[in-house]
């Protein structure tokens, strides 16, 4: 087998670990949504901008909130992203109910989004498991096969006709 067909057999084992690594991320900020979503704080917030684009080509928007937190502080997000689908349902308001737990890696959600963020991010792990497993299968098969057959274009065809 050639060296540069051993490289890049061993690199392809790439993929399948970004894949992974997606996977466990998404998985850890979907739990993290949920956990701010159940065990946060609810209280009003209001809306300082709402930044929707009409592009095809951008796929997310940004929400600016001033946030009251519950010890008499005030929290203010500038531009938190929020998928582009998600936007209308901010369309038009003032003030809208969100969760806040401080010190928590995701702090504050957007109530009537947030369910649906948390399953988008569930979804995408599971995807990228998905193409990780599907993936690694693929890569490990053809390692297998390169370590057993060797590499199929140095064998030599037969002549038609030949004995």
């Amino acid at each position: 087998m050639s060296t540069t067909l051993r490289w890049i057999s061993r690199l392809a084992w790439l993929v399948p670990a970004l894949l992974l690594f997606l996977a466990v991320n998404q998985g850890r900020v979907a739990l993290e949504l949920r956990d701010t979503l159940q065990t946060g704080t609810p209280v009003m917030a209001e809306v300082l901008d709402l930044e929707v684009s009409n592009r095809v080509d951008v796929t997310l928007d940004y929400v600016s909130l001033r946030i009251p937190l519950p010890d008499g502080g005030e929290l203010v997000r500038e531009q938190m992203a929020l998928p582009h689908s998600l936007a209308p349902r901010l369309e038009g308001r003032e003030e809208v109910e969100v969760r806040v737990q401080p010190g928590a890696a995701q702090d504050v959600v957007i109530t009537d989004i947030a369910e649906t963020q948390w399953r988008i991010a569930a979804m995408n792990a599971a995807m990228s498991l998905f193409g990780a497993l599907l993936f690694g299968g693929a890569v490990f098969a053809w390692n297998r096969y390169l370590a057993r057959q060797g590499d199929p274009g140095y064998r030599q065809v037969a002549e038609p006709g030949a004995a």
